[in-house]
């Protein structure tokens, strides 16, 4: 069972000397401050720069625009890709499951710099002016170097709010909090219009996706991983941002955090109308499907038995720019699904 959204860490080889990079400019300075929902980046001069974004009480003062960026981790490839940044990264790294159809053109014309984090010698050799992660394992001295070690490299780092080490550091789950990320990237990369167009975009998906309540009434197990304990969809996270999107219950909604441990005694006892799997490299959806049905007590569960089950890519569970076509997915997913036998018990 996995005990977070990151999977374990390669050990980084020693980095060559990075005096010989030609990266732009930037300086950074630490505060203090738990982040709001609202736009945290300030910014000066007609063309916006210097700009300062804020993460993880972190501030990152900017003088121009980033022009060679990488990204660590799929959500934050994912941003950067569904902003049309491509031409300004020199490198990705660490997919969970396969990127969004629409960016797949856009991914495949950047560097992959390592299948899961690059070591910090890596890193160093795309030439890279920026660091954008979605999960602060990716910014640490085990993977590519602290933000602290970057800086004194001349690299300037931004880490997603959802990815804070520290909980006091990250914002409540919410769309509008995922749009404030997209706007600080938007902004770091100087196309802040894009970041304005996109919401409106998603925004308008989500009304659509709230107005057709393709959930309403339905009872949803969100099955993340594990078979002696499951891993679970909890109330605070993604996958309930989700199903409140379509108007579903989560069984396991009381439970705080993004995920938790729930209890197979506790499914049977709920016997959820939908299971929904998460699908991803470390825990597919069809071994999570094929445990069920195989399982003495759990495939007589009306889920099990009656085939309903939905199927939704970890990436777009997570907190970030995916997480509408989720809720969009989810939403047409159970608009198919055959309605509750009579006798449902």
């Amino acid at each position: 069972m996995r005990s977070s959204p990151c999977p374990a860490l390669p050990t980084p080889r020693p980095a060559r000397a990075a005096a010989a990079l030609a990266l732009a400019a930037l300086t950074l300075t630490a505060c203090a401050g738990a982040p709001a929902a609202e736009p945290r980046s300030e910014s000066a001069g007609e063309d916006g720069f210097p700009l300062e974004i804020t993460s993880c009480g972190r501030t990152t003062t900017l003088e121009q625009p980033v022009t060679a960026g990488v990204t660590l981790n799929q959500g934050a490839t994912e941003v950067a890709l569904a902003l049309g940044l491509e031409d300004q990264l020199t490198g990705t790294a660490y997919l969970d499951d396969a990127v969004q159809p629409t960016l797949q053109q856009a991914y495949e014309a950047v560097p992959v710099l390592a299948a899961e984090y690059p070591t910090q010698e890596q890193l160093l050799a795309a030439q890279p002016d920026f660091a954008y992660a979605s999960y602060a394992s990716a910014l640490e001295a085990t993977a590519v170097g602290t933000p602290a070690e970057l800086e004194q490299l001349g690299v300037a780092s931004y880490l997603s709010p959802f990815g804070c080490a520290e909980d006091a550091d990250r914002p409540a789950a919410s769309f509008d909090a995922v749009w404030v990320e997209v706007d600080d990237v938007a902004a770091a990369f100087g196309v802040p219009e894009r970041a304005e167009q996109l919401r409106e975009e998603q925004e308008q998906e989500l009304t659509d996706v709230e107005r057709a309540g393709a959930g309403e009434g339905t009872r949803v197990l969100w099955y993340d991983s594990g078979d002696k304990t499951p891993y679970v969809g909890a109330g605070d996270g993604g996958p309930q941002l989700v199903l409140d999107a379509v108007g579903a219950t989560n069984v396991f909604g009381e439970l705080a955090g993004s995920w938790a441990d729930g209890s197979w005694e506790d499914v049977v006892a709920a016997d959820p109308d939908v299971i929904v799997l998460a699908d991803a490299a470390w825990s597919g959806a069809a071994e999570k499907r094929a445990y069920l049905e195989r399982d003495p007590v759990l495939r007589e569960l009306t889920a099990v038995r009656e085939g309903r089950f939905v199927t939704v890519p970890f990436s777009e569970s997570t907190v970030g720019v995916r997480l509408v076509d989720g809720a969009a997915s989810v939403a047409e997913q159970l608009e198919r699904l055959a309605p509750l036998e009579p006798a449902r018990g």
